[in-house]
Protein backbone atom coordinates (compact mmCIF):
# COMPACT_ATOMS: atom_id res chain seq x y z
CA UNK A 1 0.00 0.00 0.00
CA UNK A 2 1.35 3.39 -1.02
CA UNK A 3 0.14 6.83 1.03
CA UNK A 4 1.29 10.42 0.31
CA UNK A 5 1.08 13.51 2.32
CA UNK A 6 2.62 17.20 1.62
CA UNK A 7 3.77 19.37 4.09
CA UNK A 8 4.83 23.12 4.13
CA UNK A 9 7.83 23.87 6.11
CA UNK A 10 8.34 27.38 7.37
CA UNK A 11 10.67 29.98 5.91
CA UNK A 12 13.86 28.94 7.90
CA UNK A 13 17.24 30.84 7.57
CA UNK A 14 20.04 29.84 5.91
CA UNK A 15 21.75 27.02 7.85
CA UNK A 16 21.12 23.62 8.45
CA UNK A 17 17.52 23.15 10.55
CA UNK A 18 16.17 19.75 11.97
CA UNK A 19 13.26 18.84 10.24
CA UNK A 20 12.19 15.34 11.68
CA UNK A 21 10.05 16.65 14.53
CA UNK A 22 7.84 18.42 11.40
CA UNK A 23 8.20 14.90 9.72
CA UNK A 24 7.22 12.77 12.61
CA UNK A 25 4.53 15.14 13.62
CA UNK A 26 2.14 14.75 10.40
CA UNK A 27 2.57 10.81 10.55
CA UNK A 28 0.24 8.96 12.42
CA UNK A 29 -0.33 5.28 12.28
CA UNK A 30 3.10 4.15 10.71
CA UNK A 31 2.57 0.85 9.50
CA UNK A 32 4.97 -1.92 11.43
CA UNK A 33 7.63 -2.35 8.21
CA UNK A 34 7.80 -0.20 5.13
CA UNK A 35 9.90 3.11 3.82
CA UNK A 36 9.70 6.50 4.05
CA UNK A 37 10.39 8.30 0.78
CA UNK A 38 10.79 12.09 1.63
CA UNK A 39 11.31 14.34 -1.37
CA UNK A 40 11.70 18.25 -1.53
CA UNK A 41 10.36 20.04 -4.46
CA UNK A 42 13.27 22.93 -4.31
CA UNK A 43 16.39 23.50 -6.39
CA UNK A 44 18.18 25.87 -3.48
CA UNK A 45 17.66 23.53 -0.55
CA UNK A 46 18.32 19.92 0.06
CA UNK A 47 17.76 17.22 2.58
CA UNK A 48 20.19 15.16 4.36
CA UNK A 49 20.78 12.89 7.57
CA UNK A 50 23.24 13.96 10.20
CA UNK A 51 23.94 14.62 13.97
CA UNK A 52 20.89 15.43 16.25
CA UNK A 53 22.41 16.15 19.05
CA UNK A 54 25.55 18.52 19.19
CA UNK A 55 24.46 21.96 16.99
CA UNK A 56 28.21 22.48 16.51
CA UNK A 57 27.58 20.13 13.64
CA UNK A 58 25.00 22.21 12.10
CA UNK A 59 27.61 25.23 12.29
CA UNK A 60 30.63 23.33 10.89
CA UNK A 61 28.54 22.16 7.96
CA UNK A 62 27.60 25.59 7.35
CA UNK A 63 31.07 27.02 7.67
CA UNK A 64 32.20 24.48 5.43
CA UNK A 65 29.86 24.50 2.68
CA UNK A 66 30.36 28.46 2.37
CA UNK A 67 33.69 27.68 1.95
CA UNK A 68 33.41 25.24 -0.44
CA UNK A 69 31.08 27.17 -2.64
CA UNK A 70 31.11 30.59 -1.82
CA UNK A 71 28.80 33.19 -3.15
CA UNK A 72 30.05 35.78 -5.33
CA UNK A 73 32.73 33.14 -7.22
CA UNK A 74 33.80 34.97 -9.97
CA UNK A 75 32.90 32.29 -12.49
CA UNK A 76 28.93 32.15 -11.88
CA UNK A 77 27.00 33.77 -14.68
CA UNK A 78 23.79 32.86 -12.97
CA UNK A 79 23.33 35.76 -10.96
CA UNK A 80 20.37 37.26 -11.75
CA UNK A 81 18.19 36.07 -8.99
CA UNK A 82 20.71 36.92 -5.95
CA UNK A 83 24.68 35.75 -5.23
CA UNK A 84 23.24 33.48 -2.84
CA UNK A 85 21.02 31.38 -6.21
CA UNK A 86 23.78 30.00 -8.09
CA UNK A 87 25.87 28.63 -5.04
CA UNK A 88 22.57 27.30 -3.65
CA UNK A 89 21.90 25.30 -6.86
CA UNK A 90 25.10 24.16 -6.33
CA UNK A 91 24.84 23.04 -2.96
CA UNK A 92 21.34 21.39 -3.64
CA UNK A 93 23.21 19.25 -5.80
CA UNK A 94 25.72 17.86 -3.80
CA UNK A 95 23.17 16.98 -0.58
CA UNK A 96 20.25 15.82 -3.24
CA UNK A 97 16.35 16.41 -2.90
CA UNK A 98 15.60 13.10 -1.41
CA UNK A 99 15.86 10.87 1.28
CA UNK A 100 14.30 7.04 2.42
CA UNK A 101 14.04 5.98 5.71
CA UNK A 102 13.12 2.42 6.45
CA UNK A 103 10.22 2.14 8.96
CA UNK A 104 10.39 -0.62 11.78
CA UNK A 105 7.75 -1.46 14.39
CA UNK A 106 5.85 1.64 13.68
CA UNK A 107 8.47 4.09 13.64
CA UNK A 108 11.18 5.71 11.91
CA UNK A 109 14.27 3.57 12.05
CA UNK A 110 16.49 6.60 12.07
CA UNK A 111 19.85 5.82 14.73
CA UNK A 112 20.24 7.19 17.93
CA UNK A 113 22.11 10.35 17.28
CA UNK A 114 20.43 10.75 13.31
CA UNK A 115 17.98 13.74 12.77
CA UNK A 116 16.77 14.47 9.25
CA UNK A 117 18.11 18.29 8.41
CA UNK A 118 16.46 20.76 5.95
CA UNK A 119 19.62 22.54 4.08
CA UNK A 120 18.50 25.95 3.35
CA UNK A 121 21.49 27.76 0.90
CA UNK A 122 19.17 30.74 0.07
CA UNK A 123 19.57 33.90 2.26
CA UNK A 124 15.68 33.66 2.38
CA UNK A 125 14.41 30.58 0.87
CA UNK A 126 10.45 30.57 1.99
CA UNK A 127 8.04 27.80 2.92
CA UNK A 128 9.63 24.05 1.43
CA UNK A 129 6.79 22.06 -0.01
CA UNK A 130 7.69 18.46 1.55
CA UNK A 131 5.77 15.24 0.15
CA UNK A 132 6.53 12.41 2.18
CA UNK A 133 5.45 8.81 0.31
CA UNK A 134 4.80 5.72 2.54
CA UNK A 135 5.30 2.32 1.11
CA UNK A 136 4.46 -0.47 3.29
Amino acid sequence: MISQKTILLPPMSKGYHLITRHITGILKDLPDAGLLHVFLQHTSAALTINENADPSVRVDFQNFMEYLIPEGHASFTHVMEGLDDMPAHLKSSVFGPELTIPITDGKLNLGTWQGIYLCEFRNRGGSRRVILTIYS
